[in-house]
């Protein structure tokens, strides 16, 4: 279940993460998939293309460049009320970044977000949603939970990856206003479902425009190229 859009939207924790070695990954730099909350304000900014940029936040690592940051997935949110359900299910608790979101929210919609919407985030920041967070082997060795990453994605609530669209600061309790929606109806959870379990759902995707991930355009396209 999504987070609900009533009440105050706010950040409720930015999260930042170093490299660790760990034994459920062979990457040569580890992973910084373990974000913890930080006091004060962090600089947030577009860290240029992915391949070579990292993370959106200042002092936050991205080790696995070729699969993750760079502008399109520059900041990663995720709902404080879906870390909350997945902790009634799994029976254990679940600190605010343990999802590697770099902001944990309140009262926001996150998965229910519109590929395309913006986000000011307190008086500087504005974010872009552009795509839906795909779980790896690396978030399940994380999270030490069998069939996490099939479990995680029948559930259908990945949390959002946004892009930088004015750079400044944001902190914990900052909050949260959409100062755009588009005019189409492709959520992150849609565009989740197109990329993972529903895929002739893929062609749908490009009405969300320019915003779209250039990753997922590329699927569409090689759907379309194949099934017409």
């Amino acid at each position: 279940m999504s987070a609900g859009a009533s009440g105050v939207m706010k950040v409720l924790s930015v999260n930042v993460g170093r490299a660790q070695s760990v034994p459920y990954t062979d990457h040569p730099q580890g992973t910084a998939i373990d974000k913890r909350p930080v006091d004060g304000p962090v600089r947030v900014a577009a860290p240029g293309p992915k391949g070579i940029g990292g993370s959106g936040l200042a002092g936050d690592t991205v080790c696995s460049k070729e699969h993750h940051g760079g502008d399109e997935q520059a900041v990663y949110a995720v709902a404080r009320e879906d870390l909350d359900e997945w902790e009634r299910e799994l029976g254990r608790p679940l600190s605010d970044g343990m999802f590697g979101e770099n902001v944990t929210t309140r009262g926001l919609d996150v998965s229910g977000a519109l590929i395309g919407e913006r986000w000011r985030i307190g008086p500087e920041v504005v974010l872009e949603v552009t795509s839906g967070r795909i779980p790896c082997v690396t978030f399940q060795g994380h999270l030490g939970e069998k069939r996490w990453v099939k479990r995680f994605t029948e559930r259908g609530a990945p949390g959002a990856y946004l892009r930088v669209i004015e750079p400044g600061e944001i902190r914990a309790g900052d909050p949260v206003d959409i100062v755009h929606r588009p005019d189409h109806d492709v959520t992150v959870a849609l565009y989740f479902r197109a990329l993972t379990t529903e895929r002739a759902l893929l062609p749908r995707l490009l009405t969300a425009g320019a915003a779209l991930h250039s990753e997922a355009a590329t699927a569409v396209r090689e759907y379309v190229k194949k099934y017409g």
